[in-house]
């Protein structure tokens, strides 16, 4: 440990300063560079299209050897010969992937593993920010970024090669390759995370061994974000990637899709960060609701279940996903979830805070949904009537006062009887209301009335027993100390009473 100055013992916050500085960059650097014994300068290699076609092969191998070569991008000013020869190398690597054929040998795949794997795979520090806030923070991006940029790049064209073949590359892209890859997502680099989701996507499409173990190291990284850690950066990109999968999913759905779907998808609604995903969360389950329709029941009471009570943002996004539902949904699968549904709506929709309110009455110009509302309208309309009602002539919001009126005026046209029933019905409720509000006002009255009067009276009676008291205490003092007059008067007293 490095001894502290006289200058730092007397300010502690300059010691206390230093060390975060030092912290953080050691965390940052732990991630770009790892130390080796010994940093070669590297020396630039022949050109792959300039070398003799008998000796490309070998010069291949030699440029990805090279590119193992680690640096360390938090020192702007070193190695800067030798980046650059690397950052050449590497771009030549992947022209070379793109446009040749015939390249990918047997004897290539374990030296591109290994290049690929020392240049991506690390772990990552923690957040320079532990209050990060991707909506409100920029995110810390990758140093060798020149460089890992380039390594990306190259996995993804190797992947891509028509010379590809998946059973020699199997040995090497195997289930612990995989659950680095994963690991990686949580990196704050977008840019890395866009690479890693397009690479993880052509692994699932290309090794089918590798596919139920993708899903569930996915599955159990969706587990620990939900229950754990409430944080993991790449939860949009994994989404992204189970979209195109589910709807790749043959019918009928297997027991392990649905229990991923009420389990996993579910409950991930409850997230704190769910702005960050919503819209490919949303994308999936109504993927699953296309392929089997008779999981929109337990979907929506699912969503019902763990509808947010105190942050209207996450109300907004509910009542958009509820709408994307209903665009897909059956009418039989309606008939079994519109009146809890409708209730939750009818809560939206008298909710004080003007953007829910909002986008739950944008429910009545979606067509489909009309058409379902009009089928039902004898359930629909007794749940909805009552909020709708008072808030017209309540709401603060002169906006919300005319999305109102306009939805009442699309039910009265659906069934102009029973509207006018349940206007009857509720205005006689409402005057029951009042004359309740009246009877308990009066009785209130009544009863302070009551109280003053019995307040009154209590004064009178006080005053007399305050009289009888001080009479008896006066009684008990001259009883306490006897004299012998006393003895006499007792005496007298007595001969008294015998006559």
């Amino acid at each position: 440990m490095s001894a502290i100055s006289a200058s730092e013992k007397v300010d502690g916050f300059t010691r206390k300063s230093m060390r975060k500085a030092q912290k953080q960059k050691k965390s940052q650097g732990s991630s770009q560079f790892r130390t080796q014994s010994s940093l070669v300068e590297l020396s630039p290699l022949p050109q792959l299209k300039d070398a003799p076609s008998t000796e490309q092969q070998d010069l291949f191998t030699q440029k990805l050897q090279q590119c193992c070569m680690l640096f360390d991008f938090m020192d702007t000013v070193t190695d800067l010969k030798s980046k650059e020869i690397k950052r050449a190398a590497l771009n030549e690597l992947v022209d070379y992937v793109s446009t040749n054929r015939g390249v990918l040998t047997e004897a290539a795949y374990p030296e591109i593993i290994n290049m690929i794997s020392t240049n991506i795979f690390r772990t990552l520090p923690p957040s320079e920010n532990p209050d990060f806030d991707p909506e409100e923070d920029e995110p810390t991006l990758e140093a060798s970024w020149p460089h890992t940029q380039l390594v990306y790049e190259f996995l993804l064209r190797f992947l891509e090669n028509p010379d590809f073949q998946p059973s020699m590359a199997k040995r090497y892209i195997d289930q612990k390759f995989v659950l680095q890859l994963l690991e990686l997502f949580d990196s704050e680099d977008p840019r890395e995370r866009d690479f890693l989701k397009t690479i993880l996507h052509r692994i699932y499409g290309k090794f089918l061994g590798l596919r139920a173990f993708i899903r569930k190291q996915i599955n159990n990284n969706f587990l620990r974000f939900i229950y754990e850690t409430d944080h993991f950066n790449g939860v949009a990109e994994l989404l992204e990637i189970l979209g195109s999968i589910i709807n790749g999913f043959a019918l009928p759905l297997k027991a392990e899709h649905k229990q991923f779907l009420m389990k996993v998808l579910i409950p991930m609604h409850t997230a704190k960060s769910l702005a960050l995903f919503h819209a490919q969360l949303a994308y999936c389950i109504v993927q699953f609701l296309e392929k089997d329709p008779t999981l929109t029941e337990p979907v929506i009471r699912g969503l019902l279940k763990f509808w947010p009570k105190t942050c209207s943002q996450k109300e907004v996004m509910f009542l958009g996903e509820i709408e994307e539902i209903l665009d897909v949904i059956e009418p039989t699968q309606f008939k079994k979830v519109q009146e809890p549904l409708f209730k939750q709506i009818s809560k939206c929709v008298a909710n004080p805070h003007f953007q829910v309110a909002e986008r739950a009455l944008y429910f009545w110009n979606n067509e489909y949904i009309l058409s379902l509302i009009e089928e039902n309208i004898d359930k629909v309309l007794p749940i909805m009537f009552g909020s709708l009602y008072r808030i017209s002539k309540e709401h603060w919001n002169p906006t919300i006062v005319a999305l109102v009126y306009n939805v009442l005026k699309t039910l009265m046209e659906m069934n102009s009887v029973l509207f006018d029933e349940l206007t009857s019905s509720y205005k006689a409720e409402r005057q029951r209301e009042k004359k309740k509000e009246q009877e308990r006002e009066e009785l209130w009255r009544k009863l302070e009335e009551l109280g003053l009067k019995v307040q009154n009276n209590s004064h009178v009676p006080q005053s007399n027993n305050n009289n009888n008291n001080n009479h008896y205490d006066n009684q008990d003092k001259n009883d306490s100390i006897p004299t012998n007059d006393d003895s006499a008067t007792a005496s007298k007293g007595g001969t008294t009473s015998a006559k």
